[in-house]
């Protein structure tokens, strides 16, 4: 088994997946352990970290990647006060049976983050099981990690992002009903609710979408409150280029290519229009720059 947060499931995750399947004979399951909600937004709220993918994509992701169990353990102060050794006894031996855990080299678990892998090692020779340390995965001269990823999706640099996580980052959902006021100007949107909060990105962005498994169609997104309208809640809205349909209820992929600009705020609706009329124009000039994309799983 691994242990681990695998928000996003990137190319240092599927490392360590690639050990535990190394090291699983006929009989053994590949398991992972995992927290929901992240430790960091548990202990700091305020400071949460941006979500690269939803408890669910995440075990979706798992799954596609060969998990036979995926142990997601609620994370709340019964669990954060538990000592790293009944982790271990508990969890690892106890409910899971452990044959061998395959953790990074800088993990640490327990109350007050007192374990590491030298003690896991310890207790491993002690009960039973195996442990293998697995070294950081580098690219662009940099370790792989989820937090590197939030930031290079936080800048638009989605060519990087997608180089870390192995894939292109995508959102999906099901369209829901707006205010209708993107039809009274000329733009129509599809409005996705956002789940994985805090999300990583923010502004205007050029995309490709698709509806249910229809082709990749250009288009435009907004991420964000929407403060030229008054907006509260975040939203995903995504306006295809040519194309005037009922979308409720059909579920959407997005694909993210280029960041435009970032939200603004507007004196009139007329300003507003007028900056929308730009936007397009330059989507439509950055997705003509960029190929297709390809057939894959949601992120």
């Amino acid at each position: 088994m691994a242990v681990g947060n695998f928000d996003g499931l990137h190319r240092g995750h599927l490392e360590l997946l690639g050990q535990c399947r190394a090291r699983a004979d006929e009989q053994s399951q590949v398991a992972v352990v995992t927290f929901e909600p992240l430790p960091q937004a548990w202990f700091r709220p305020e400071q949460a970290p941006a979500r690269l993918s939803t408890p669910w994509q995440k075990a979706c992701l798992l799954g596609r990647a060969g998990v036979d169990l995926v142990w997601m353990m609620r994370f709340d102060g019964k669990l954060a006060g538990l000592s790293a050794e009944l982790f271990v006894r508990q969890v690892l031996v106890e409910q899971l049976q452990a044959s061998h855990v395959v953790v990074g080299g800088d993990f640490r678990f327990g109350k007050g983050r007192q374990g590491d892998v030298a003690l896991l090692g310890e207790m491993g020779a002690a009960l039973g099981f195996g442990v293998t340390t697995v070294a950081p995965v580098m690219c662009d001269g940099d370790r792989i990690s989820s937090s590197g990823i939030r930031r290079f999706l936080a800048e638009g640099n989605f060519q990087a992002a997608e180089r870390w996580l192995g894939r292109p980052f995508r959102m999906e959902g099901h369209v829901v009903r707006g205010a209708g006021l993107g039809r009274k100007l000329g733009y129509p949107t599809a409005n996705l609710r956002i789940r994985a909060r805090p999300c990583p990105l923010s502004g205007v962005i050029a995309a490709f979408a698709r509806i249910g498994a229809g082709p990749w169609l250009p288009a435009v997104t907004n991420v964000g409150r929407r403060p030229a309208v008054g907006g509260e809640e975040p939203l995903l809205e995504v306006h295809f280029f040519d194309l005037d349909r009922d979308l409720y209820g059909q579920r959407l992929d997005v694909q993210f290519v280029a960041k435009l600009r970032d939200e603004s705020n507007f004196g009139s609706l007329e300003e507003l229009v007028q900056q929308m009329r730009r936007d397009e124009h330059e989507a439509r000039a950055r997705l003509a720059e960029s190929g297709l994309p390809e057939e894959g799983a949601s992120a």
